[in-house]
């Protein structure tokens, strides 16, 4: 009686937020297709929120403090003739140094977590929160980030719009009732429909909610309303802003013969790659350690990315506008007061690298994923130049290299090779570069090894806190099945007709059913595949089915639906009676459950 007292009270203490609870109730493709467009919505309008004081904030610091015009993107109105300007060029460091300020005053005052790249910080919650973000990161996260990057920091877009996607997403979960593995669903959804959107490039920030979460594995079962939420993003997005790609169009042929030099360069960007991460978290290790303020690093972070701004005025900013320049060769455009014109394209992708390392490694707001984009792209200018210079026939101009080095460094940084390719190829609006790209991430991915960006990641689902359920082989052998919840689905009966069968699968929504004698003992499994279009008795599809008893383990049921590719199995009492059907999704409650009594914690540290 208990234990039957305490299933009603469960299900009676569901959040009260209505009947929007009810989503939570639906099936898995209705119920993530609904949520997909509702997280759509947000990641679409947390884009065009973070682009506008994006804007504001360079008008106020780079325009008015200092007089600048920095290049713009084709794909946002800018143009190969236009180069860096400034009036006041000596207020470089004051506008970065204010903007690390304002950045930190902000941050460490009301949202600590909300410092550095905001990607990772969305990941960590996937893996380790329970998808749990605090309400007031969201805001933060926009007016900060826009504030290091509109001053000048070295920064990108795609961190701030991913964990404010991702932020709302998770309180969009929390109202809805969801429970925890949902509100982690949301999240890494979030992240890519966030980043889709800003980037234009929906399919690869589709993609990218299912990798950037692992080294080396991807999270499958949010791919779908990730496609979902992307598209919705996307479309709001450039309904705004247009949808040209960010970085116009590339409108040149593959040819094979370059592959070896793709090969090369994938080389180099692994190198590259390796150098980013290393240097990125040395400095930033070097400001954790230090002991002053936390609220004067990122100004004294931003110090230092404004003097180097003063050398080559390229790292400012979001640096966009120069991918172009360096595609189309308009090397007049690219200027420094001190560097010669071979020594600034030389020293550009080292001084990317430190200046972004300085803006977001010193505390301040931003993302990582733009500047590894254009670090790639500043190599492949060097590259490619040097190629054409050896090689004119084979290697008529750099724009190729450009493009596959951008993703190629920052595929392999990042350790999400295949939605990095895809966004890349999106941004460029040509899949003329995907044969080149793929040979270049691939080679690139292998060099960098285990080096990351993302130091959130975990290597594989199995190392996931948030998946500890499934994989935890120790606990899962303590556990019996006897002790998990059992779900009483509808069987079909050996006697009765396929109509009946049909019927009753559709009418419950399942795609196969247990099949019982008169005297409900399991005999089969019926899969609707096998009966759509046919007459008779059911009997004649009735296929075999492996199950568990009560006394089985939890490991045992779980080796048994990983062989089988299944997310059920059958449970059988000794005599052969269907008990009712195991279900992963119960398994893990009992999981859960086991480990807490053991004074562990599945959401982990």
């Amino acid at each position: 009686m208990n234990n039957r007292e305490n299933k009603t009270n469960a299900t009676t203490k569901q959040p009260k937020t209505g009947s929007l609870t009810k989503i939570s109730n639906l099936p898995y493709y209705i119920k993530w297709f609904i949520l997909g467009i509702i997280i759509g919505v947000v990641a679409g309008a947390s884009a065009l929120a973070f682009y506008f004081t994006l804007k504001l904030m360079e008008h106020v610091f780079l325009g008015l403090l200092v007089g600048a015009s920095i290049p713009e993107p084709l794909g946002e109105g800018g143009s190969l003739t236009s180069g860096f300007r400034a009036v006041r060029y000596w207020l470089i460091p004051i506008s970065t140094t204010l903007g690390g300020l304002l950045s930190g005053l902000i941050v460490y005052t009301w949202a600590p977590e909300a410092e550095g790249h905001g990607t990772d910080a969305a990941i960590n919650a996937y893996h380790r929160l329970q998808g749990r973000i605090r309400r007031r990161i969201p805001p933060i996260k926009l007016v900060a980030s826009a504030i290091t990057i509109g001053s000048g920091g070295s920064a990108g877009r795609e961190g701030p719009t991913a964990q404010l996607s991702a932020g709302i997403g998770s309180a969009i979960a929390d109202l809805l009732g969801l429970p925890p593995e949902d509100r982690r669903r949301a999240v890494a959804i979030g992240i890519g429909a966030g980043i889709g959107s800003i980037f234009k490039a929906p399919i690869g920030g589709a993609l990218l909610a299912a990798e950037v979460l692992y080294m080396r594995d991807i999270e499958a079962e949010v791919l779908f309303p990730a496609l979902v939420a992307s598209a919705v993003g996307y479309s709001i997005f450039g309904s705004v802003v247009g949808f040209t790609p960010i970085f116009g169009y590339y409108v040149g042929t593959f040819n094979p013969a370059r592959l070896p030099l793709y090969a090369v360069l994938g080389i180099i960007d692994g190198l590259f790659a390796i150098l980013y991460v290393k240097t990125f978290y040395a400095i930033h290790d070097l400001f954790k350690k230090w002991r002053i303020n936390n609220y004067i690093k990122p100004a004294i972070g931003g110090l230092l990315a404004g003097l180097i701004g003063l050398v080559a005025p390229e790292v400012l900013g979001t640096s966009y506008g120069w991918v172009d320049l360096a595609e189309f060769e308009k090397l007049s455009l690219f200027t420094s007061p001190i560097l010669p014109l071979i020594a600034l394209l030389v020293a550009l992708p080292f001084l990317k690298i430190l200046a972004t390392s300085f803006s977001i490694g010193s505390g301040g707001s931003g993302g990582v994923f733009a500047p590894g984009i254009v670090i790639g792209a500043f190599v492949g200018l060097d590259i490619g130049l040097l190629l054409h210079y050896l090689l004119p026939s084979l290697v008529p101009n750099v724009a190729p290299f450009v493009i596959v080095s951008m993703l190629a460094l920052f595929g392999a940084a990042a350790k999400a090779p295949l939605a990095v390719m895809f966004m890349v190829v999106e941004m460029t609006g040509s899949y003329q570069l995907l044969p080149a790209a793929m040979i270049a991430v691939a080679i690139a991915y292998l060099i960098s090894g285990s080096n990351t960006i993302y130091r959130a990641q975990v290597p594989t689902r199995r190392d996931s806190p948030a998946h500890a359920g499934e994989y935890s082989v120790p606990v899962l052998m303590s556990i019996r099945v006897s002790e998990c919840e059992l779900g009483r689905e509808p069987v079909v009966r050996a006697g009765e007709d396929v109509n009946h069968a049909i019927n009753r699968m559709l009418q419950h929504r399942y795609t196969s059913l247990p099949a019982v004698d008169n005297n409900d003992r399991l005999i089969g499994i019926v899969h609707l595949t096998d009966i759509l279009g046919r007459k008779g008795p059911i009997k004649d599809y009735i296929k075999a089915v492996n199950h568990v008893n009560p006394d089985s383990t939890l490991y045992e049921a779980w080796e048994l639906m990983s062989r089988e590719g299944i997310n059920w199995v059958p449970v059988v009492s000794n005599d052969g009676r269907l008990l009712g059907i195991l279900t992963m999704e119960s398994m893990r409650r009992v999981y859960e459950s086991r480990v807490k009594s053991l004074g562990k914690s599945v959401s982990g540290s």
